[in-house]
């Protein structure tokens, strides 16, 4: 049998790469400032007087040695980026399961306490155009016979991401034959949510999705109205 993949065992990974990821950047950045600091040092001294001449020289030679060491430590902050994103390519598969046991069965009581009846969860749902033009894809697809509810889940929810879900919803009825009549909603979650975007996202009418410990919940408040497309 699989093992279940819970929400704590997705956010500890999460917030350890996160981590990971922040003390690497500000480690870098600390470096680069260092040798940008010695490189004004160096130019400073190559404009001393002929007297210099020779200090300012031994000081080049000292330069150069740092520079080699700055360009050992890009590469290893390189190399530390690529482990990153093998890690984040790892979580890829548990971000699957994660979306499928938790927030897809989370939304058939989520939505049927705001008065949406839910027929069936479709995890990765995938469609082109009607015309054939284009490409769509929903993370989780809530369905009964009049409503649809298409769900984007995100590791980082940011206003980008809303704007980019909107438009996906805007042009659902494109992409899926018989449902001009259906009522078509928008939802977003995420396990971390940039400021305000939560805010953003209910006032362009879409429900919000967010961790309520090893579960989730609905952030909009009772006398939420979701836009209908």
């Amino acid at each position: 049998m699989a093992q279940t993949v819970t929400f704590e065992d997705v956010w500890k990974m999460f917030q350890e790469m996160v981590r990971e990821d922040r003390e690497r950047r500000a480690e870098l950045d600390r470096r680069m400032q260092e040798t940008d600091r010695q490189m004004q040092e160096t130019d400073r001294r190559m404009q001393e007087t002929d007297r210099r001449i020779q200090e300012t020289d031994r000081q080049m030679q000292e330069t150069d040695r740092r520079m080699q060491e700055t360009d050992r430590q890009m590469q290893e902050t390189d190399r530390l980026v690529k482990e990153v994103s093998r890690q984040v390519g790892n979580l890829g598969s548990r971000w699957g399961e994660f979306v499928e046991g938790i927030v897809a069965p989370a939304c058939e009581t989520l939505f049927a306490k705001r008065g949406i009846p839910v027929h069936r969860v479709s995890p990765r749902v995938k469609a082109t155009s009607l015309d054939g033009s284009r490409r769509m894809e929903i993370d989780l697809m809530v369905v009964n016979t009049d409503s649809v509810v298409l769900v984007e889940v995100k590791s980082r929810l940011t206003a980008e991401d809303v704007r980019d879900h909107l438009k996906r919803v805007r042009e659902f009825k494109e992409f899926y034959e018989g449902a001009d009549g259906a009522k078509v909603m928008g939802a977003v979650a995420g396990i971390l949510i940039d400021n305000d975007v939560d805010r953003f996202a209910m006032n362009e009418g879409l429900f919000v999705i967010v961790q309520s410990g090893d579960s989730v919940k609905l952030a909009n408040d009772e006398t939420f109205v979701p836009r209908i497309w």
